[in-house]
């Protein structure tokens, strides 16, 4: 029964820089697990983290997977052959164009950027998920597994708190990316062939521990769609639909009240709040970046406040704060407003959305061991 709503188990998330013999045994383990439970058709894979190559990556031929980590991809790779199992990997475009200095036009799969690669193949590339696509397919046949299969884990653009990180340019992001993708064209390396992608993600994450990893939703805490994405694939100028039944907190805001001069007392609180809550829209090329002094204080009091769902006492900061009821947002800088406690949505997966072939369900590790533990 188990096997029949789950065919595909992802084990550990960003786990190559621990003890990488021991991730494998304990792939191997499950592995044995599930076959004795008859749970063999059960496809177990370790998802790679974004650009596990080596650095200098001009064009998709130049690539190879880092030296420190290529015994344990080997086996990896093995396994996953001899199993029919596909090597997942995570994608953020955005990351790899500030690295490497390109222009965001490479971002988007519509033809336009200015950066035009040729790789020696006489292969040209114009967008950094083909680039990137057959890099892996480059360092793959490298690595003795040419023809194993790569699925999309994690793509996505985010929409604040990272240069170039905006709404407008996340829905120009799916919307050439998921038409390029059900067009089933495939890249240079591999053309003509579907290829399997997860969306990351669909809710904003705010409590994780990364700042540039809390702002890839497509839709808001609130339900509320941020930008136009047509999930079909089809490329419809179209709102995805809005989540029913989730109700916001009052519309009030808690900001600095300018009273406390002394401006050493003021960043205590003002460090004091953005580390219990997320100034991650103050960052540089954030949709906040432009705020004066006070309006960044003001910022960090509120984003307090909303995590403490409005509370009495969130909004002291030793006198500093105070509660008002006129919106304090200032041009694209929103000031948010929380929705009721316990209605927050939970969209997102951990791997994301997956387009072709939507996954039957997204299990935890230990999930699956208690399950096992209980047959």
């Amino acid at each position: 029964m188990f096997e029949g709503f789950c065919r595909n188990i992802y084990v550990g998330s960003y786990v190559f820089a621990q003890n990488k013999d021991a991730l494998f045994d304990s792939v191997m383990n499950l592995h044995s697990a599930l076959h004795d439970f008859g749970l063999s058709k059960i496809k177990l894979t370790i998802p790679l983290p974004h650009l596990m190559l080596k650095n200098n990556l001009t064009r998709p031929s130049d690539a190879e997977f880092a030296d420190e980590l290529m015994d344990v991809f080997v086996r990896l790779f093995r396994y996953l052959e001899e199993n029919n199992t596909p090597l997942v990997i995570e994608m953020l475009p955005l990351m790899f164009i500030n690295e490497y200095k390109y222009d965001l036009s490479f971002g988007f799969t519509d033809n336009k950027s200015t950066n035009v690669i040729t790789d020696i193949n006489g292969f040209i590339y114009t967008n950094v998920i083909e680039f990137l696509y057959d890099s892996y397919v480059w360092a793959l046949k490298k690595a003795g597994a040419p023809n194993l299969k790569i699925v999309i884990g994690q793509v996505g653009w985010p929409t604040d708190g990272y240069p170039g990180a905006n709404i407008s340019m996340a829905e120009r992001f799916y919307k050439t990316l998921l038409p390029f993708v059900m067009s089933n064209k495939g890249t240079p390396m591999r053309p003509g062939g579907p290829m399997d992608i997860y969306i990351h993600c669909l809710q904003d994450e705010k409590r994780m521990p990364f700042p540039i990893a809390r702002n890839w939703g497509i839709y808001r805490s609130n339900g509320e769609p941020k930008f136009k994405i047509d999930l079909s694939g089809q490329g419809h100028d179209i709102f995805p639909t809005r989540t029913k039944g989730i109700m916001r907190m009052p519309n009030r805001w808690c900001v600095y009240n300018g009273l406390n001069k002394n401006r050493i007392q003021v960043m205590e609180q003002f460090r004091w709040a953005c580390n219990a809550s997320d100034c991650t829209s103050l960052d540089t090329g954030g949709s906040c970046s432009h705020l004066d002094f006070a309006g960044n204080v003001s910022y960090a009091f509120n984003m307090y406040f909303q995590f403490r769902f409005q509370a009495e006492d969130a909004c002291q900061f030793e006198g500093m704060g105070q509660v008002v009821t006129t919106n304090p947002s200032i041009g694209s800088c929103i000031f948010n407003v929380e929705v009721v406690e316990g209605l927050q949505i939970q969209l997102a997966p951990t791997n994301g959305c997956k387009l072709h072939e939507v996954p039957k369900c997204a299990i935890l590790l230990f999930l699956l061991s208690t399950f096992l533990g209980l047959l």
